[in-house]
């Protein structure tokens, strides 16, 4: 297909270009062969007018004008594969769908296994694949890889993309049992002088909360142990005197299956606001908004209606 004398099939040739950063993998990514992939680079050269990806030692590497380039190419496929895949009517019953859905292990466990459940007889074609969220959250983001993303407040904030607040939580401390007998609180020095296990998103272990904590206590935590999924925690934390700081679902949910105790926060710590996010170009597709309403509707209260009803 041609638009103002540009072949658009170019542009699924040129996407994968510049993410690939070599014609090889390319070709072997688009199933072509790679005198074809070249071609299709030469074509793509003199529309342009650019080199586009040039040698640089052994490796490619992309011209400005192909930095500029990554966004709107990706964003126009993302809007075309939504478009041609929209229906005049949308009957769950009966689409046949694939979500890729990133969240943390204990989200997976207490949000989207009940989810994944109640899918199978509502909407059995749709399908989740359930990942944790990447370490590069917004280049793997704005790539179009993901469907819908769950996270705390501090990293949806950086995506400019539709998002909506899911649930809020306050934070407590969890601590082995034994080691913390009698215990019913921590003050703000047994808080500093303890160990601390966190829970980190991307490259930056723990970072969001300790840029709130510094400027408020003026000291930072003692990280001992650091852990990218929250399923970890119970066996870092038993037979030992660390402390981790976590919201109080996910903690009491720990002590109830671990010989752990929950106690009050020494002060008023940063509360949780977990918040789900998806890509501009899914906002109005049908399919997208019921799934998220699925979602949401898990999450309210048994005053509200059923998931059925949704």
């Amino acid at each position: 297909m041609r638009l103002d004398r540009f072949d658009l099939n170019l542009l699924v040739v040129l996407d994968v270009l510049l993410e690939e950063r070599n014609v090889t993998r390319a070709a072997e990514r688009l199933h072509i062969g790679q005198s074809a992939t070249s071609a299709a680079l030469a074509r793509l050269r003199d529309y342009f007018e650019d080199a586009l990806l040039v040698q640089v030692g052994r490796r490619m590497e992309l011209t400005p004008l192909a930095h500029t380039l990554i966004g709107p190419v990706r964003e126009t496929l993302n809007h075309a594969r939504t478009t041609v895949g929209l229906k005049a009517t949308f009957d769950p019953a009966t689409v046949t769908r694939r979500f890729t859905v990133h969240a943390s292990d204990y989200l997976v466990e207490s949000l989207f296994a009940p989810v994944v459940r109640y899918l199978s007889t509502a909407a059995p074609g749709i399908r989740l694949d359930l990942r944790r969220p990447p370490k590069q959250v917004l280049e793997v983001f704005d790539r179009g890889n993901i469907d819908l993303l769950v996270i705390p407040e501090q990293y949806a904030s950086s995506l400019q993309h539709p998002q909506s607040l899911l649930f809020t939580d306050d934070q407590v401390c969890l601590v082995c049992s034994e080691s913390f007998k009698g215990k019913t609180a921590l003050s703000m020095d047994d808080y500093l002088s303890l160990g601390h296990v966190a829970v980190r998103f991307g490259e930056d272990s723990s970072i969001a909360f300790e840029d709130w904590f510094l400027p408020r206590y003026g000291q930072q935590r003692r990280v001992e142990c650091t852990v990218e999924y929250f399923g970890a925690v119970p066996h870092l934390l038993m037979g030992t005197q660390r402390v981790a700081t976590l919201h109080r679902q996910i903690a009491m949910l720990m002590a109830k299956h671990f010989p752990l105790t929950c106690l009050d926060a020494p002060s008023s710590m940063q509360p949780l606001r977990e918040y789900m996010v998806w890509p501009k170009f899914l906002d109005g597709d049908p399919c997208h908004q019921w799934l998220r309403a699925v979602i949401a509707r898990h999450l309210s209260t048994s005053t509200e209606p059923p998931l059925d009803s949704v």
